[in-house]
């Protein structure tokens, strides 16, 4: 009777066990705990009109179903030392992101501080910070410098994940801002999206992509003719630089790699197969 008892417990923990494996692991999207972190798009529009592309796939994730719970904030104007104008797109950042981004470009300090708040009431509550660095990380350094100023007995290495794919990029951050970054924070370099085969999703095509035949969301289909829209008008205007696959008619959301690595999509091949994945689970 005895022996008989122990194995009845031993199952009852078992079965319990499974089960609150299965529910942690229902919490995450790819490394982001949907319950807790707060994912942060960041984007230099300056002057690549790169990051105008990557907006609207950004933002066509974030429709998904599967990101209803995600808690996101977008940066404009996060960019580094670079000289070129700036592509303005505070329409599409509106129309995109409603209240959830930040315009860094005409008022750093109050960017910041929005930022810095929304991150340290995060880490404050056990979430750790996901930056999609879809351009320089200057802005990056200046929110971690914040965070660590607020929580200065906090792990930051531990709570703060920076995301960067491109040497461009690298080499036009600060590099006194990079190496802070690259001590203080967790800082994840993956391999560049503007290429394919490398181990993260080419999300540049000089080729046309159809992608009104995949988006029926008419929201989303708003996004992505405002943003076609913004960076035909800009592309290479005025000094800027010339895109040449956008320039052919073609796509590069190539700084919104950072975000299929972060939510557990790093298997795409290619822009088409981007659209095929996000464009059929749009939330009501």
């Amino acid at each position: 009777m005895l022996n008989r008892r122990i194995i009845s417990l031993v199952l009852i923990l078992l079965i319990g066990s499974c089960g609150a494996k299965k529910s942690t692991e229902s919490e995450y999207l790819g490394k982001f705990n949907i319950e807790r972190d707060l994912y942060l798009a960041h984007f230099d529009l300056k002057t690549d009109v790169d990051d105008i592309h990557s907006a609207a796939a950004v933002v066509t994730m974030l429709a998904d179903e599967r990101f209803d719970k995600v808690n996101y904030h977008a940066v404009a104007g996060a960019y580094g030392t670079q000289g070129g104008d700036y592509v303005p797109a505070n329409d599409l950042f509106k129309l995109a992101f409603g209240k959830h981004w930040s315009d860094a470009h005409s008022d750093f300090n109050q960017a910041l501080e929005e930022v810095s708040s929304l991150a340290t009431k995060v880490i404050q509550k056990g979430g750790k910070i996901w930056i999609a660095d879809g351009g320089q990380s200057d802005f990056s350094a200046a929110v971690v410098r914040e965070i660590k100023d607020r929580l200065p007995d906090t792990d930051i290495k531990n709570a703060v994940h920076i995301v960067q794919h491109a040497d461009w990029n690298e080499k036009v951050t600060s590099p006194a801002d990079l190496a802070f970054l690259k001590e203080a924070a967790s800082y994840h370099r993956i391999p560049d999206g503007n290429g394919t085969g490398n181990g993260t999703p080419g999300f540049r095509s000089d080729e046309l992509i159809n992608w009104r035949q995949s988006i029926d969301n008419p929201r989303l289909k708003s996004i992505w003719e405002k943003a076609i829209e913004i960076a035909n008008e800009y592309n290479g205007v005025d000094d800027r630089y010339l895109n040449e696959s956008i320039m052919q008619g073609g796509l590069d959301f190539s700084d919104a790699s950072e975000t299929t690595w972060i939510f557990g999509f790093n298997n795409f091949g290619d822009a088409n197969d981007f659209f095929r994945e996000f464009a059929t689970n749009i939330s009501p």
